[in-house]
C-alpha cells in the first residue's frame, strides 16, 4: 500500500457498514454472536481513543426470515418486509447486548435513502445522529425496509452508508465486505487479478473492475461499493473496503498491511468533509429565499461568525427550515449562502430580535442562529 495511505487511527468520526453475509451465518441463519462481540470490542476501542462511531447494518431480512419460516426460496416483497419487521427487533437487541458489555448505549435509527436526500428530513436525521454522538451513544442505522419498497428491491446499504457518512460529515467510511478490497478483476474467477491498494480517482477503468455480487444473503457487490465511493469522495470522506469475516475487523485496519494490518483498498478524496459540504451548498443547490442583513452582520460573517436573527433586516421568498437561502447586504450584494434554521414565516417573526427572545416569540426553543456557521458559505 502507498506510504501515504491512512489507517483507521487517523479517523475522528467513522461510519462502519456491516453486510448481511457477515452478520448472519449462511448455514444456521443465526447472528454470528462471536463475530459481533469482537466487532463491539473494536467499536469500544475506537470510542476509548475519542473516535465517534456510527454503524450502518444490514441483516434485518436475513435475521427475521428464519423465525417466520421464510427459508429456502426467494421472497415476495411483502414477505421481505415482514421478515424485516421481526428481524429489526432481534438485530437491535443483539447490538444492545454486545455493546452493553462496554457500558455503551445503542440507539436504533431507521431511515430510507429519501431521508438522506430530501433536505428537511436530511437535516432532522443529521441533528438526531449528531445529538446521539454528543451524548455518547452509538447510532445503529438500517434501512426502514418495512416501508421502503425501492430500497428493499434493489437494496444496497453500501450506498446508504455513504449517504449517512455524507450527512454526518464523517471523515471515514468503512465497508466491511467478503473481499479485501478492489481488484483489477474478480479474484474468485481470475487468478491473475491484482489487488488495488489505493484509489484517488474513480476513472472508467476503476469502475470497470467491479464484478458481480456473491451468492447468498448479501444484496451488494463491488458495483454498489464503487457507487458508495463516489458519494463518499464527493463529500470529502475517505472510504476503505476490507474483509469483514475475520475477527476484530476494525482493529486490523489500525495498521498498514506492510506493518501487519489487513489488506484493504482505500479510496482517498481531494477535499475535507466540511469544505466539500460547503462547496455543495455554494454551487449545487438552488436557493429558495433571501435574507437581507445589516452592516454589522456583514462584518461578523466576514470574520467567520454565524448569522444571528438580530442581524437580519428583511426576509424575501418562501422557504422551509433546512432550505438553502442567499444572504445579501442592504445594497443587494450576495455575501453568503447557507442552510437556514427557520422557515420564512418564523424568520420574519424573529428578525432583528435577540436569540434569547426566540422562545417567547415563536413559542418553542429553536436554534440561536438563523444560519449556523457550519451551514454557511461566505463569498
Amino acid at each position: 500500500m502507498a506510504l501515504d495511505a491512512p489507517t483507521l487511527l487517523e479517523s475522528r468520526r467513522l461510519v462502519v457498514k456491516i453486510g448481511s453475509a457477515l452478520l448472519v451465518d449462511g448455514e444456521t441463519r443465526q447472528i454470528r454472536r462471536d463475530w459481533l462481540d469482537a466487532l463491539a470490542d473494536d467499536v469500544a476501542a475506537c470510542r476509548k481513543r475519542g473516535q465517534e462511531v456510527v454503524i450502518v447494518t444490514s441483516g434485518a431480512v436475513a435475521c427475521g426470515r428464519e423465525h417466520l419460516g421464510l427459508v429456502g426460496r426467494a421472497l415476495k416483497l411483502e414477505e421481505k418486509q415482514a421478515a424485516a419487521a421481526t428481524g429489526q427487533i432481534r438485530l437491535a437487541h443483539a447490538y444492545q447486548e454486545t455493546l452493553a458489555r462496554h457500558d455503551v448505549t445503542v440507539a436504533q435509527v431507521l431511515v430510507t435513502l429519501e431521508d438522506t436526500e430530501e433536505r428537511r428530513r436530511h437535516l432532522n436525521a443529521r441533528n438526531t445522529i449528531d445529538t446521539l454522538l454528543k451524548l455518547g451513544a452509538v447510532p445503529v442505522i438500517n434501512e426502514n425496509d418495512t416501508v421502503a419498497t425501492a430500497e428493499i428491491r434493489f437494496g444496497d446499504n453500501d450506498r446508504l452508508a455513504a449517504r449517512v457518512a455524507q450527512m454526518v460529515s464523517a471523515d471515514t467510511l468503512v465497508l466491511l465486505s467478503d473481499i479485501d478490497g478492489l481488484y483489477t478483476a474478480d479474484p474468485r474467477k481470475d487468478p491473475n487479478a491484482r489487488h488495488i491498494p489505493t484509489v484517488r480517482e474513480l476513472t472508467p477503468e476503476i469502475e470497470g473492475m467491479a464484478g458481480e455480487p456473491p451468492p447468498g444473503y448479501s444484496s451488494g457487490g463491488m458495483v454498489t461499493k464503487i457507487a458508495a465511493a463516489r458519494v463518499a469522495l464527493s463529500a470529502g470522506c475517505r472510504m476503505v473496503i476490507a474483509k469483514g469475516k475475520r475477527m476484530n475487523p476494525l482493529a486490523a485496519l489500525e495498521l498498514r498491511p506492510e506493518d501487519g494490518g489487513a489488506l484493504c483498498t482505500w479510496f482517498l478524496p481531494s477535499a475535507e468533509p466540511t469544505s466539500a459540504r460547503k462547496a455543495w451548498i455554494a454551487g449545487h443547490v438552488n436557493a429558495t429565499g433571501v435574507l437581507v442583513v445589516d452592516d454589522g452582520a456583514t462584518r461578523a460573517l466576514s470574520h467567520g461568525a454565524s448569522l444571528l436573527p438580530a442581524g437580519v433586516s428583511a426576509v424575501q421568498g418562501d422557504f422551509d427550515r433546512g432550505d438553502v437561502v442567499i444572504v445579501r447586504t442592504q445594497e443587494g450584494r450576495e455575501v453568503a449562502r447557507g442552510l437556514v434554521a427557520y422557515s420564512a414565516d418564523d424568520a420574519r417573526k424573529i428578525l432583528r430580535h435577540k436569540s434569547t427572545e426566540i422562545p417567547e416569540i415563536l413559542g418553542y426553543q429553536g436554534r440561536d442562529e438563523m444560519i449556523h456557521r457550519d451551514d454557511l458559505v461566505v463569498r
